[in-house]
């Protein structure tokens, strides 16, 4: 497995999210994943799925120093008097003591970034996760956090995929030590439909999942994967054994378009950088 250095943390470079899987797709999944090589396991608290990842992690025998957890604190609970007991209430479903990775799901706009940040470096003093990390943020969010945080930030998940370009964040993630965790990398399905993606992918006897994941992987980037078919599940992990040419990066970045965000829910979503 490759690892992705930000700020203290190796992070394993491909992770396996369980977006959007009911208990029974975790539960019947992870096990698959664990067998394919995955130790990398996101979650959040929204998903409503964290206790079905603990379950299927424990009954799968997985030892805990083997593993890289990640979950997510929800808006509604950045209210202090919330924030901490909601992660305790993670811990809990997880059936771990600590996180290796704990961020904030989205900026939203109720609360400060400055009094989010200082929650969730309460949490980083008191032992219960490992490295911190945002998620979601634009540049300038991103940059006070950092201001702002006594402990390091180590990573910023964002939407990323062909269709859309962020090498903005990128940059100022790279310039100031932090990972870029990807999200959504399928494009919610797009990507495995693409014929120019398909193409790059038959010159190396891989799939256009496959190949987009490796061009994540070739950016520097964590990558999550994610799928609810046992069978896919070695696919997604197959990711190692060949390398893009400089020119399949290029034509892959060039499939960016305006358009291309998928993710912005009101309410939850900053002014996006251009």
């Amino acid at each position: 497995m490759k690892f992705v250095n930000a700020n203290g943390a190796a992070i394993p470079a491909l992770g396996f999210g369980v977006f959007r899987m009911s208990d029974d797709e975790v539960e019947r999944v992870v096990p698959a994943a664990l067998e394919a090589g995955f130790r990398h396991f996101d979650t959040a608290q929204i998903y409503q799925n964290e206790a079905a990842l603990g379950r299927a992690l424990e009954k799968a025998g997985a030892r805990r120093d083997d593993l890289f957890l990640t979950t997510k604190v929800w808006v509604d609970n950045y209210d202090p008097e919330k924030f901490m007991g909601s992660v305790d209430e993670s811990l809990e479903r997880l059936g771990v003591n600590q996180v290796d990775l704990l961020l904030l799901h989205w900026p939203a706009n109720k609360v400060s970034i400055a009094d989010q940040v200082e929650q969730l470096n309460s949490v980083h003093a008191s032992g219960k996760s490992r490295f911190i990390g945002v998620s979601n943020q634009n540049v300038a969010q991103m940059k006070e956090s950092i201001a702002k945080s006594t402990a390091p930030i180590v990573t910023n998940q964002i939407e990323v995929h062909p269709y859309l370009d962020q090498t903005t964040a990128a940059n100022a993630a790279q310039a100031a030590g932090v990972a870029i965790t990807a999200y959504f990398g399928m494009a919610d399905g797009a990507v495995v439909h693409d014929p120019a993606l398909i193409a790059i992918g038959e010159k190396y006897g891989k799939s256009a999942a496959q190949v987009t994941l490796r061009w994540l992987i070739q950016r520097g980037f964590v990558a999550l994967s994610k799928t609810a078919k046992t069978e896919r599940v070695a696919e997604n992990f197959a990711i190692f054994d060949f390398e893009l040419s400089g020119d399949d990066m290029v034509a892959i970045g060039k499939r960016a378009r305006p358009d291309g965000r998928l993710v912005s829910p009101p309410g939850l979503a900053p002014v996006w950088d251009r």
